[in-house]
């Protein structure tokens, strides 16, 4: 299965490789999940706390789908 993945903030450094706002067009097995993903692209996972799929929340245990859009974005604090 075909999938995008985006990354945003500081989790850019774990893929330095795309620009700004670019996604990673990657193709994965089916069922795997956000958390397995999340590993394959060596994300820490303290660190991509927030997960995306095509515009909303999902949990880390869940099943990509054939063309998801996914985004992994780090904890944002602010004062």
């Amino acid at each position: 299965m075909n999938i995008e993945v985006r990354v945003f903030a500081t989790l850019r450094r774990y893929l330095p490789e795309l620009g700004i706002g670019e996604a990673k067009v990657m193709h994965i097995d089916p069922g795997t999940t956000f958390d397995e993903l999340r590993n394959r692209l060596g994300l820490p996972p303290q660190e991509a706390k927030i997960i995306m799929c095509n515009n909303v929340h999902v949990e880390p245990d869940e099943a990509i789908h054939e063309g998801d859009r996914i985004a992994f974005i780090p904890p944002i604090a602010g004062g």
